[in-house]
C-alpha cells in the first residue's frame, strides 16, 4: 500500500470546481463510504467475543452461573453502547471540523450527520437500558432479573441509567437540530454527548479502592478521548472521503484534536491497566502482564493502540499535506485500516471491563 498521491479506487462524481471530487457539499450525487463502519463493527465484534471467551472464568460446582446469552450477550450490548456513543460524539463534532463559514458547501453533509446522530443517540440509550437489565440478570442467575433493585444498590446500574438519560436528552436536542439546523449549537450537543460518557467507567470498567478517585478520573478521560478520536475519524472517513475540499477543511482540525486524544488514551489506558495489576494481591509486575489473561488483554490493547498511533501518524505526516492541497491520496484506505484496528481495541477494552484481574 503506497502513501501520498495514491489514487483512491472508488469512483467519484465530478464537479466543476475540482475535477474528480464529489459534488459540492454532498449534492445530489453525494455518497458515503460504509467500509469504515463495517471494519469498525466487524473487528470490534470479533475482538469482544474472542476476548470474552478467553477470559471467561470456569464453572464452579454448586455455584449458578449466567447462561451464554448473558455471558456473551452482555459484552456485545456494551460494545453496541460504546459504538453508538462514539458515533454520536463524532457526528456532533463534525460541524466544528468543517466550520460555519460556507454553509452552501457543508449543509448537506451536516444535515445527514445531524440525522444520523439522532439514531445513534437513541441506539445508545436503548443499549444502556438493555445492558442494565442484562447486568441485573447476571448477578441473579437462574432467577428473573430485578432491574429496579439492581439500580437502587449497584453503582453500575445507576451509571447506565444516567448515561441512557443523557442519550435521550441528546436525542431531543438532535431532533431539534434536524428541524432547525445549526441554530441548535453543535457545542451544546457535544457537551451533552460527552457528559453521557462520564458514567460509563462506573458502569463497566473495573476499579480499585486504593486509588479510586484517580482511577475514575483516568478512566473517564480515557473513554472521552477514545470516543472523540475514533468517532471523529469515522465521521470524516464515512462522510467526507469523496469530497476533497471538505476533507481538506476538516482533517487538519481533527488531526490536532486526535493527537491530544492519542496521548490521553495511551497514558490513561496504560495507567488503568497497570494499576489494577499492581494493586491486586495475587499479581505482580511485569510477570502478570504475560501470565494472567487480564494482563494479556492489557498487552493486546497496548499493541493495538500503538498500531493505531503509527497509522494515524502516517495520515497526519504523509497524507495530510496532499489532502490540504486537495490532491488525490490513499486517505480512505488508511483511515479504514486505522478504524478497523480501533475496533479491535474497543472489543478488547469491553472484555477488560469484565475480566478478572487474577
Amino acid at each position: 500500500m503506497s502513501t501520498t498521491d495514491e489514487t483512491d479506487t472508488a469512483p467519484a462524481t465530478p464537479s466543476p470546481s475540482h475535477p474528480g471530487e464529489g459534488p459540492p457539499g454532498g449534492g445530489p450525487g453525494f455518497r458515503v463510504r460504509w467500509g469504515p463502519v463495517v471494519g469498525l463493527v466487524g473487528a470490534a465484534l470479533l475482538a469482544v467475543v474472542v476476548a470474552s471467551w478467553w477470559t471467561s472464568p470456569g464453572a464452579v460446582p454448586g455455584i449458578a452461573v449466567p447462561g451464554p446469552v448473558i455471558e456473551y450477550g452482555l459484552p456485545v450490548v456494551r460494545l453496541v453502547l460504546d459504538l453508538c456513543a462514539l458515533a454520536t460524539v463524532g457526528l456532533s463534532l463534525l460541524p466544528r471540523f468543517l466550520g460555519f463559514d460556507d454553509p452552501l458547501r457543508t449543509e448537506t453533509v451536516l444535515a445527514r450527520a445531524r440525522s444520523w446522530a439522532v439514531f445513534t443517540a437513541f441506539g445508545w440509550a436503548i443499549a444502556a437500558l438493555v445492558a442494565m437489565v442484562m447486568s441485573a440478570a447476571e448477578i441473579t442467575p437462574g432467577r428473573a432479573p430485578d432491574p429496579a433493585a439492581y439500580v437502587s444498590v449497584i453503582g453500575a446500574g445507576q451509571g447506565l441509567v444516567i448515561s441512557a438519560a443523557c442519550a435521550l436528552v441528546y436525542t431531543f436536542f438532535g431532533l431539534l437540530a434536524v428541524r432547525f439546523g445549526e441554530k441548535v449549537p453543535a457545542e451544546l450537543r457535544v457537551i451533552v454527548a460527552l457528559f453521557g460518557l462520564l458514567p460509563l467507567p462506573v458502569s463497566g470498567h473495573a476499579s480499585n479502592w486504593y486509588w479510586h478517585d484517580l482511577s475514575m478520573v483516568s478512566m473517564e478521560l480515557h473513554v472521552i478521548a477514545a470516543s472523540v478520536w475514533t468517532g471523529g475519524l469515522v465521521a470524516l472517513a464515512v462522510l467526507l472521503t469523496r469530497d476533497r475540499d471538505l476533507l481538506a477543511r476538516a482533517l487538519p482540525r481533527f488531526s490536532r484534536l486526535a493527537t491530544v486524544a492519542l496521548v490521553v488514551v495511551g497514558l490513561s489506558g496504560l495507567f488503568n491497566g497497570l494499576i489494577e495489576l499492581v494493586l491486586s494481591p495475587t499479581t505482580s509486575l511485569p510477570g502478570s502482564l504475560f501470565t494472567t489473561r487480564y494482563g494479556q488483554l492489557v498487552v493486546a490493547k497496548i499493541v493495538f493502540v500503538c498500531v493505531v498511533a503509527v497509522l494515524g501518524a502516517n495520515i497526519r505526516w504523509r497524507l495530510l499535506p496532499g489532502i490540504a492541497r486537495q490532491k488525490t491520496t490513499a486517505f480512505a484506505a488508511w483511515a479504514a485500516l486505522e478504524i478497523s484496528v480501533m475496533g479491535l481495541a474497543y472489543g478488547v477494552a469491553v472484555a477488560l471491563t469484565r475480566a478478572p484481574v487474577a
